[in-house]
């Protein structure tokens, strides 16, 4: 196993993957280093004397100030490093795009519907239209199942807190979220449930879904019916019955549409997890295939990266206005723009944000951008997108099921038992984070660092993924755990 290791060779830093103890000698690019001081596994250590506003590199790239001097061999950490970023920038393009080998085929089996699109899961989806609703829609997903007691197909609420008191963006967020789920291609047949007197009726929101299969999706509202309940029980059995007998059908990965996501990240996660989610997205991009890449603050410190993989300069200036404009949103609420990372992040080594989101940005691998998505906007090309969300968790993973990800690729060197509406595989950047949550983790990153090479355990991700893809249930999927929040910035009413 690898104890230590210098990411690039314009690093000033390297990184400890065991825990080093003080006086440890580690021996770098043929110089032998003392260790002043015992670092922990994820955290980083100076390869030379360094002076007070010295640059830190690591990733080949800028990642912070040094604030003092700081000697050879020394732990470099949040006591000593501060980040280098500044307020709204301009930016120039300067495009740096490569062309990925076009590789064979490869198939999973899925549903396919009417619309032309393929569905990994058939499911029955119950939405409510506003919270006022949700504890009857979660009380149907529990006596539904329990009655049908079906393992292969269940039904599944999906209870949010909006839907009414909403102006603005944040109404339109909540209705474009709604429509996104309705339509989801993972859904076999679906139950939009509605009170009758919310901002977001069942009306107004037809008119955002726009074209839908009328056999599969039933709208209801509650105040219609004398006994609500046992109306929806009966909508329910109906939908059952219609697709209770569909089978999958063998289907080309370029179908694939893939979201990539971090959370809980640690001083591996851009070692390990990150860039081997990346080798992925090459991959499938190689076979047709679709990634999406979200978290913009995320991205904050490593986005020229991604602007000069733009394909052109429309994507290129769509990318610039993602970053700024999600810079002035935390400007407009006088919030600081360069709070992350957590306290999480920084207990696992991660220091900055620039630190972090060269980590993030590894998911997104080689390949050129080929659109940028707003908030609840469906993918529409073939690549890899950027897509406007935030960090959080749940918020940033259910707005990549929203543009239409089959699945979320979830990478944690922490880890969280968490599911987002589509299947989440989730992957640690560690092998004792795999060894200890089990019931969590589905896939392992850190045997890169042990026994694996990057692009032999690509290929095994890309096949566990086609199998969850072909029906295999996620830990997450096997906890029945589907968890989904709405992005909200504004006031409520």
């Amino acid at each position: 196993m690898l104890e230590y290791i210098k990411i690039n060779n314009k690093d000033n830093v390297a990184v400890a993957l065991t825990d080093l103890e003080k006086d440890y000698a580690v021996n770098i690019d043929g110089e032998e280093i003392i260790l002043k001081e015992s670092i922990k596994r994820g955290h980083k250590f100076a390869l030379k004397n360094m002076k007070k506003d010295d640059k830190v590199i690591k990733y080949g790239m800028l990642i912070g100030i040094l604030i003092k001097d700081t000697e050879k061999g020394c732990l470099l950490h949040t006591s000593n490093i501060k980040t280098s970023l500044g307020d709204i920038l301009n930016y120039e393009y300067n495009p740096n795009l490569t062309s990925l080998e076009k590789r064979e085929s490869s198939y999973f089996y899925g549903y396919p519907r009417k619309n032309g699109k393929i569905g990994i899961r058939n499911d029955i989806w119950i939405i409510p239209t506003v919270g006022c609703v949700n504890a009857v829609c979660k009380q149907l997903e529990l006596d539904f199942n329990a009655k049908i007691n079906n393992p292969d197909l269940r039904a599944i609420a999906f209870p949010h807190p909006y839907g009414c008191s909403q102006m603005g963006d944040d109404q339109e967020s909540t209705r474009k979220a709604l429509a996104d789920m309705i339509l989801h291609q993972n859904a076999g047949a679906v139950l939009v449930l509605g009170l009758g007197c919310e901002n977001t009726g069942i009306e107004i929101l037809k008119e955002y879904i726009g074209e839908y299969d009328k056999e599969r999706v039933v709208f209801l509202s509650c105040q219609e019916f004398d006994d609500e309940y046992a109306k929806s029980l009966e909508v329910l059995d109906n939908l059952y019955n219609l697709i209770k007998d569909e089978q999958r059908v063998k289907t080309d990965a370029s179908k694939l549409v893939v979201g990539l996501k971090c959370g809980g990240s640690d001083g591996l996660s851009g070692i390990t997890a990150n860039p081997l989610v990346g080798e992925f997205s090459d991959i499938l991009i190689s076979k047709g295939g679709s990634t999406i890449l979200t978290e913009v603050p995320e991205m904050f410190g490593a986005e020229t990266n991604l602007m000069n993989r733009c394909e052109n300069k429309d994507i290129f200036d769509k990318t610039v206005s993602l970053i700024n404009d999600f810079k002035m949103y935390y400007k407009n609420y006088d919030m600081p723009i360069y709070e992350n990372p957590s306290p999480g992040n920084k207990e696992g080594g991660i220091s900055t944000l620039e630190d972090k989101s060269n980590g993030c940005i590894q998911k997104s691998g080689t390949a050129n951008v080929v659109d940028v998505l707003e908030y609840g906007q469906r993918i529409e090309k073939q690549g890899l997108n950027l897509l406007s969300a935030p960090g959080n968790d749940l918020v940033s993973s259910t707005a990549l099921a929203l543009s239409g990800a089959h699945i979320v690729l979830f990478t944690t060197g922490r880890g969280t038992p968490f599911s987002c509406p589509v299947p989440t595989i989730k992957i640690s950047s560690n092998t004792n984070l795999y060894k200890r949550k089990k019931n969590w983790m589905d896939f392992n990153a850190g045997s890169i660092v042990e026994d694996k090479d990057k692009k032999t355990l690509a290929e095994e991700l890309f096949e566990f993924v086609l199998s969850i893809a072909s029906g295999e249930k996620t830990s997450s999927e096997k906890m029945n755990s589907y968890d989904w929040a709405i992005f909200k910035k504004g006031v409520t009413l």
